[in-house]
């Protein structure tokens, strides 16, 4: 589906799974407004895209003042931007103010706006650890963190947003996404680009806890595709819809495969404590989002892997210059 002279606002759109999004929608002939204020997100990201059909304004998704003439000539919002798991463990008034309270201001900025449809990227964190699996949106949500909770609050105030007033939104719960340009610095460090680097820099992987823990690992490419594809359907306005692989592993299985991805290289493991609020278990159920829009993931792990790794082979930084900015325990308040 063409997506010429449409106009999209893509919050976040600097960031990992946001730059992602605002690719494949320029691909497909959209005009693309970027909001990001760059303190996840990095300019770096959107350098190589078409400058003719790309905006991007350095903004805080709080600034509604500056952010209303985007909205106003926005046929649909993607709203991405938030502030991440570990950033809620040090500062998780900053994290509901801009995960919650600001997606309920966006949202009535965008009704009021005349914008046709918003759809509100969440999280498979809402979920809080697996009691039933694999996980369908009908799951309990009983979060863990501040995030999580969050980003709970969010998506409430997005199904509010239909119930009440009719205004078209979607929700849609991405589990743990990953791929080039995946973050590995400060607290929006995830456990696979920080892996990878620490693997071929021949450091350990240090894993926090027993490794025991699973999740859903999702290739960006097919993350961003299913959140496009949600928001171009009128089938899922009002629902929420999970996007995930189905595929489970555990950190020390993941550990394993690195190692194989970098010529079945034997890396080192190092046990470090438990992360606070670590959900144990993610498994996704994507059946809605096949039903509803034919979502189906096309990159295996393995594959997405050996992706990410030759990205870094050719990004033209070494890896020693990569790693000056990743923590191992990443969740505590940044030093001064």
């Amino acid at each position: 589906m063409s997506l010429e002279g449409f106009t999209v606002v893509v919050t976040g759109g600097a960031g990992f799974i946001g730059n992602e999004v605002t690719r494949q929608l320029l691909a497909r002939g959209a005009s693309v407004s970027v909001i990001d204020n760059f303190v996840n997100g990095k300019a770096e990201n959107l350098a190589d895209l078409d400058a003719q059909r790309l905006e991007v304004a350095h903004l805080d998704v709080r600034d509604l003042e500056r952010i209303a003439p985007l909205f106003g000539s926005a046929n649909l919002v993607l709203h991405l931007a938030c502030l991440g798991v570990r950033h809620s463990l040090h500062a998780p008034l900053e994290n509901h103010e801009v995960n919650a309270t600001a997606t309920l201001k966006l949202l009535e900025l965008a009704r009021t706006s005349g914008v046709k449809r918003f759809v509100y990227v969440s999280t498979s964190e809402v979920y809080g650890t697996a009691r039933t699996a694999p996980m369908t949106e009908d799951h309990p949500t009983y979060p863990l963190t501040v995030y999580g909770a969050s980003k709970l609050a969010g998506e409430r105030y997005t199904a509010a947003y239909w119930q009440t007033w009719k205004y078209p939104t979607s929700v849609v719960r991405p589990f743990n996404a990953f791929g080039p340009r995946s973050h590995h610095e400060g607290d929006s460090g995830e456990v696979i680009p920080k892996f990878m680097l620490r693997g071929m820099a021949g450091m350990p992987l240090v894993i926090h806890g027993d490794g025991q823990q699973t999740r859903d690992f999702t290739f960006v490419a097919d993350t961003a595709r299913g959140i496009i594809e949600a928001a171009l359907t009128d089938k899922t306005i009002g629902e929420t819809v999970n996007l995930g692989s189905g595929r489970e592993v555990t950190v020390l299985e993941l550990s394993g495969l690195i190692g194989q991805v970098l010529g079945g290289r034997n890396v080192q493991v190092q046990h470090g404590p438990d992360r606070p609020g670590d959900v144990r278990r993610l498994i996704a159920d994507s059946g809605k989002a096949k039903a509803l829009f034919g979502f189906q993931p096309q990159v295996a792990l393995r594959d997405g892997l050996t992706m990410l790794r030759d990205w870094y082979q050719k990004s033209g930084r070494s890896v020693e210059d990569l790693l000056r900015d990743e923590r191992s325990v990443n969740w505590t308040a940044p030093r001064a």
